[in-house]
């Protein structure tokens, strides 16, 4: 079944090239032209996911995306003519779960598209399903019905990103995963999809787990290789 895609965008011919393609697969698109609207479009309709341009008239994406990732979990794709490094550390820590720099080829968009929408299915599941271990790593709980993460007694607030990363390394602990295989088991088989994300994702959740982000001992990186989750007593 297709999902219900917002799409923020005020280029109308770059507006229409999505719309064509997300309807070619299935999904029901709404366009709108400016940031104060999909906030709004998104608070009245609650759309499986946004694709939301960064240089948008009065509130841009950056301001957008933050509004919203304080209200719910609503998977975003970032979409932006901006490419340098800064820009998109600053998307991802605002909430976006994943970014792309025009110009973009339908084909990629789409992968990306199908990435989100799987790792929401994922983590969609009701709590009749039966029940789903809770993945405990020392006081770090990651909860996949509740869509939770904790650490003792306090809610860390994740993204779909940081959650699906989070879940595959509390799922095995001190196991050494590649990017690569991080990319496969978070994201699918979409090969469009590089190893960037992935490490913005490990930063923005040490920021959040970590005693001291800068000497992590939770989510230790690996050299070489990739990373591992271990006990909160790791080498960094």
């Amino acid at each position: 079944m297709g999902a219900r895609i917002l799409v923020c965008e005020d280029d109308v011919k770059h507006a229409e090239l999505v719309r064509r393609y997300l309807e070619r697969e299935g999904h029901t698109t709404v366009i709108v032209r400016d940031g104060r609207t999909a906030i709004d479009e998104v608070r009245r309709h609650q759309p499986d996911l946004l694709i939301l341009d960064l240089m948008m008239p009065g509130i841009d994406g950056l301001e957008v995306c933050r509004i919203l990732r304080a209200e719910r979990d609503l998977p975003i794709l970032m979409v932006t003519a901006r490419s340098t490094e800064s820009d998109l550390v600053l998307g991802l820590d605002l909430g976006a779960d994943d970014y792309l720099t025009k110009p973009c080829s339908p084909r990629e968009l789409m992968a990306r598209v199908r990435a989100l929408l799987r790792r929401a299915q994922r983590t969609g599941i009701p709590d009749d399903l039966g029940p789903v271990d809770k993945l405990r790593v020392d006081d770090l709980v990651v909860d996949p019905i509740r869509h939770q993460v904790s650490v003792g007694a306090i809610l860390v607030e994740c993204t779909a990103g940081e959650f699906a990363l989070l879940e595959v390394l509390a799922g095995q602990p001190d196991r050494v995963f590649t990017r690569q295989q991080l990319l496969q088991l978070t994201q699918g088989q979409d090969r469009y999809i590089t190893g960037r994300t992935i490490d913005f994702h490990v930063s923005n959740l040490r920021k959040k787990l970590e005693v001291d982000p800068r000497r992590p001992s939770r989510i230790v990186t690996v050299f070489g290789v990739g990373y591992k989750l271990t006990g909160g007593s790791g080498d960094s």
